[in-house]
């Protein structure tokens, strides 16, 4: 099995992609209107970001009828004033 990427659903894909592009200063490989996909600098498993007019925000922390959180990222840096 391979992990082919990691999509996170959006009610705009664009402008998430464009936080996270520069969040993370990755390519831009594929720009649909609704589908958006980032590739990290040395190859690897990138980011998709997919409009979904039906999306609801997650709260964190969820309460018992809340939406819960589908994905999250752990990121780190040894510099926090570069980043």
């Amino acid at each position: 099995m391979t992990l082919w990427g990691i999509v996170l659903d959006s009610p705009d894909a664009r402008e998430l992609a464009a936080f996270y592009r520069q969040l993370l200063g990755w390519a831009t490989e594929q720009d649909y209107p609704d589908w958006v996909k980032l590739s990290p600098p040395d190859g690897g498993t990138g980011l998709s970001f997919q409009t979904d007019a039906a999306y609801i925000r997650p709260n964190w922390p969820a309460g018992p009828d809340d939406q819960q959180m589908m994905l999250h990222l752990d990121t780190g840096t040894d510099d926090l004033d570069a980043a």
